[in-house]
């Protein structure tokens, strides 16, 4: 079965899923932050009404915006650990994505004029924004780095392991040689012993037939000894018995 080929809409598709990830980190970033704000504005309400007024409206932004300032770069910076992001559009579209938001509950709840608090207020939320949006590319770019460095950190210990394997792999071949080789000389010795060797006669391969003794020759009895001429006249001689 044949891999299937890439269609032509295919990166169409990568795209929209990035878009659709990206904001919805804007707007994860947005809830989280409200939940966050609304809890300190509780606890540091007494306290800042003692404060100047400038004061408080930079406090007072810098609670709204808490978010931007703190939640989503955070969420950049673990979303970029595990995802190839691109740092200045997920920058940029999480933080474009959770402003729309923001502004879509402010028309919601207090209309047009809920929206323009003063000159101030807008140019602190502006550098607030530009600062968030910052703050997020650097958290994108420094948690790419961050799993690059797990990346290769993981890369080494697996070579590390792999040539403690093939190390290991080496000396298990070695000593299986090894053995092997003590094995064909212990079965090789007994039969070397055994077998005669080539173009040896068997007499001279057995040392029973070589250090046998001679057989002992019988002594001759006088009778088969020969007469000599010295003794025949003497035979002669003597007179027959029993005449």
């Amino acid at each position: 079965m044949s891999p299937k080929s890439p269609g032509i809409l295919d990166p169409l598709r990568v795209r929209v899923r990035r878009f659709q990830f990206i904001v919805g980190l804007g707007f994860i970033s947005l809830v989280v932050g409200a939940m966050f704000t609304g809890s300190l504005t509780l606890r540091m309400a007494e306290r800042v009404q003692e404060l100047p007024d400038v004061l408080q409206v930079l406090v007072a932004v810098s609670l709204e915006n808490l978010w931007l300032l703190g939640v989503l770069p955070a969420l950049c910076y673990g979303s970029a650990r595990i995802l190839e992001l691109k740092p200045l559009s997920t920058a940029l579209g999480a933080a474009f994505a959770g402003q729309f938001f923001y502004f879509a509950l402010q028309f919601v709840s207090n209309g047009l004029e809920g929206m323009w608090a003063g000159w101030l207020p807008s140019v602190l939320r502006a550098v607030a924004f530009s600062s968030g949006v910052f703050f997020s590319y650097r958290a994108v770019v420094n948690g790419r780095a961050a799993s690059a460095r797990i990346a290769a950190q993981a890369q080494a210990q697996a070579q590390a392991k792999k040539s403690e394997y093939m190390d290991f792999l080496r000396e298990a071949e070695r000593g299986g040689e090894k053995s092997a080789q003590r094995e064909a000389e212990r079965t090789a010795a007994p039969a070397a012993l055994a077998a005669p060797v080539e173009g040896t006669p068997a007499a001279a391969t057995s040392p029973a037939l070589t250090e046998a003794p001679a057989a002992p020759v019988a002594p001759t009895t006088p009778t088969d000894a020969p007469v000599t001429t010295a003794e025949a006249p003497a035979e002669a001689a003597k007179p027959p018995t029993g005449s």
